[in-house]
């Protein structure tokens, strides 16, 4: 039954998140051009306040109570954190989230490597996903919800980078069947971990370590700008939302029991 409902929930997130980022840009095509941008930016925000949150208020605590070496399980959380740096270096775990300016004849190579950067990415949140379902299944959502919130944004920024040599409809097509590998990864996540449950604090440090890395590789580019003072209150606020809402789930969740 956990199996399914892994399935079920990494199918809603790497496939629902491609629809929602295409819906949204259909929305905002026929609006004032920048808003889609102030979307994206004030979603990056929002996703990485409930990312930072869910790291620091609900896996890293979970797995700290596991009562193993506290500074064992640090020092995963500082192999982690370089683990995902040295992927966004090699451009595979966040080559996806990284869009700039390419010429007409090298959109179609970026929009392979997109592809095949993407495809990794997913199947990775899935096997991340299903460590915490793993654990405990109301952590395991609420994880899902923050990952799906941080992907819409980058799969907006995906689909702008793909329609450059595709059509629309297929574009999107072929992000989906990328963001379908989430629930591949969620699969094999559930099948690593039936056999190794004593590992499971490790893995929540190990998904902590990849929430904190992408919540501040999303954070930091954006307050370096220098931006008009309305702009940064707007990312602040939406930053405090995001971890708001995740401490109230906390609070909530913590209540009922």
């Amino acid at each position: 039954m956990l199996l399914v409902f892994i399935v079920l929930t990494t199918l809603v997130v790497g496939v629902g998140s491609v629809w929602i980022a295409n819906l949204l840009i259909l929305q905002f095509q026929r609006k004032i051009d920048g808003e889609e941008y102030y979307l994206q930016q004030g979603l990056l925000s929002l996703a990485a306040g409930a990312l930072l949150a869910t790291a620091f208020t609900h896996l890293l605590p979970e797995a700290f109570e596991s009562h193993l070496d506290i500074h064992q399980l640090f020092f995963i959380l500082l192999i982690g954190v370089l683990f995902f740096f040295l992927l966004n270096k090699a451009e595979i775990w966040h080559h996806a989230h990284e869009h700039h300016d390419h010429t007409q004849h090298h959109s179609h190579k970026s929009g392979l490597s997109l592809l095949f950067g993407d495809g990794i990415h997913c199947f990775g949140d899935g096997i991340l996903i299903a460590s915490i379902f793993a654990v405990n299944i109301q952590l395991g959502l609420i994880a899902a919800a923050s990952v799906l919130v941080h992907e819409i944004p980058h799969h907006m920024g995906d689909l702008a980078v793909l329609q450059r040599d595709n059509k629309a409809n297929t574009a999107m097509l072929k992000l989906t069947i990328a963001g379908a590998m989430t629930a591949l990864g969620g699969i094999a996540g559930y099948l690593l971990l039936s056999k190794l449950q004593h590992l499971q604090p490790y893995f929540m440090v190990l998904a902590s370590s990849s929430f904190i890395y992408v919540a501040l590789s999303d954070l930091v580019p954006q307050l370096q700008q220098r931006g008009a003072t309305k702009d940064v209150v707007t990312q602040i606020i939406w930053l405090c939302i995001g971890m708001l809402l995740v401490v109230s789930i906390n609070l909530l969740m913590h209540g009922e029991h």
